[in-house]
């Protein structure tokens, strides 16, 4: 009775639209476990309805594939440095070969199933090719996540024992942007089919909604960044065949339809919402063929807009005080002012100079609790991710951060701090 009355008060202390939202996802997730239990991954059929009628030529495998030629020809990407591998790789040659030789080499461990993270060196999740990698493995504690619906799952704890954060570090994918990396620095096919092998096998051992990967819509949003950054990169590799391609393409829309229906509005409207919110952009960006892409663009880009005054105080400070996820957020508005930027028209001058002013105000706070060392403090809670992982750097490294504002708005004074950190 007491837990009955608990949740009672819980209810009546809620207003309308979170009652709506909260019923809306509840609902969701009863459809969800029905829709598994039919069928676990889209269909071709599925697959060209998705596309907007404008592209939606043939059958589903067809039009991804115009995607993929799309792609590649360069007609279109996210991000215009994308589009200058040369430059890039002559840049890293020459300015920054220490970090070029610490890219390969993480990028190789990758390949082997070997990953540093959160503090942890050289965690084993498997022994690839002989071995998978195990997708629901905390190799800390040896445990491993069931294969249940997500829902069923404890929201804060869906390992049962064990880290989960261990978990969902290695599921953000970050190293599939080190895969891409290493391509592009030595063209070596190696990465590439290392990016399609573990793609796959990811696909095969978590499907749509199943599992710990499922549990955390930011952690879906994180992977669908990393997964966007990825192909981009190794979109021109022979290894991306018509194939992977598609069904590469229809896991990326199941992320976005998972995010889209499960945003944190009331669960945990901090970095979890802003988070989310730029996963959808992204995939609304990078997938304008995808007839939901407008609605994904416009959610995400509306929510980062909302929250930049909320979670951005007026000097600039994250309004949880603490100084990991103030990194969070201004790595998230970074992106969006540089996706905004390189993709003209699409929001007013009045709301860009606004992003603008939170932001150097943020990038502003970063540089002044840099220590001479290259450190910053580590104050309230933190996770010890990364969104974008460009360089490994210790987590309270904040300098990439610093780096990549002063490449993106042109202020030295940033970069003199970052000191030698690429951007």
């Amino acid at each position: 009775m007491s837990i009955s009355i608990e949740n009672l008060r819980k209810i009546r202390g809620m207003s309308l639209d979170e009652l709506r939202v909260r019923s809306r996802q509840g609902a969701a997730k009863l459809r969800d476990r029905l829709r598994r239990a039919r069928a676990p991954e889209m269909s071709d059929a599925e697959l060209a309805r998705e596309f907007h009628p404008v592209w939606r030529d043939g059958t589903g495998e067809e039009a991804a594939d115009m995607l993929r030629c799309r792609m590649r020809a360069r007609s279109r990407c996210f991000l215009p440095s994308l589009r200058r591998r040369g430059k890039i790789v002559e840049m890293m040659n020459r300015r920054f070969p220490a970090e070029r030789d610490a890219i390969i080499n993480t990028a190789d461990s990758a390949l082997r199933g070997k990953f540093s993270l959160l503090g942890h060196g050289a965690l084993s999740f498997g022994d690839p090719p002989f071995s998978p990698i195990d997708w629901r493995l905390d190799p800390v504690s040896g445990k491993r996540a069931p294969v249940l619906h997500w829902s069923k799952l404890q929201a804060l704890n869906p390992l049962g024992v064990g880290d989960p954060k261990v978990v969902w570090e290695l599921n953000r994918h970050a190293h599939f942007v080190t895969l891409g990396q290493a391509y592009w620095l030595t063209n070596d096919s190696r990465f590439a089919a290392g990016f399609v092998d573990q793609v796959s096998d990811w696909i095969d051992a978590n499907p749509t909604g199943m599992g710990i990967n499922w549990a955390s819509s930011l952690e879906v949003a994180f992977r669908t960044i990393s997964w966007l950054w990825a192909t981009q990169m190794l979109v021109d590799s022979l290894e991306i065949t018509p194939d992977f391609f598609a069904r590469l393409l229809k896991s990326l829309i199941e992320h976005g339809r998972h995010i889209e229906t499960y945003l944190s509005y009331y669960f945990s409207p901090n970095t979890h919402l802003t988070g989310e919110a730029l996963g959808l952009f992204y995939l609304g960006l990078a997938l304008p063929e995808i007839n939901r892409a407008e609605g994904w663009r416009k959610i995400g880009l509306q929510i980062l807009l909302d929250q930049a005054t909320i979670q951005a105080r007026s000097d600039g400070v994250y309004f949880e005080q603490s100084s990991y996820y103030h990194r969070y957020t201004t790595d998230f508005y970074t992106h969006l002012f540089a996706l905004t930027r390189a993709n003209n028209g699409m929001i007013h001058c009045e709301t860009e100079a606004m992003v603008r002013r939170k932001l150097e105000a943020m990038l502003d706070h970063l540089m002044w609790i840099t220590r001479p060392d290259g450190t910053s403090p580590l104050f309230g809670d933190d996770d010890g991710g990364r969104q974008i992982k460009l360089a490994a750097r210790a987590a309270n490294d904040f300098r990439d951060t610093l780096a990549v504002g002063a490449a993106v708005l042109e202020r030295g004074g940033w970069k003199y701090v970052a000191r030698a950190a690429p951007a």
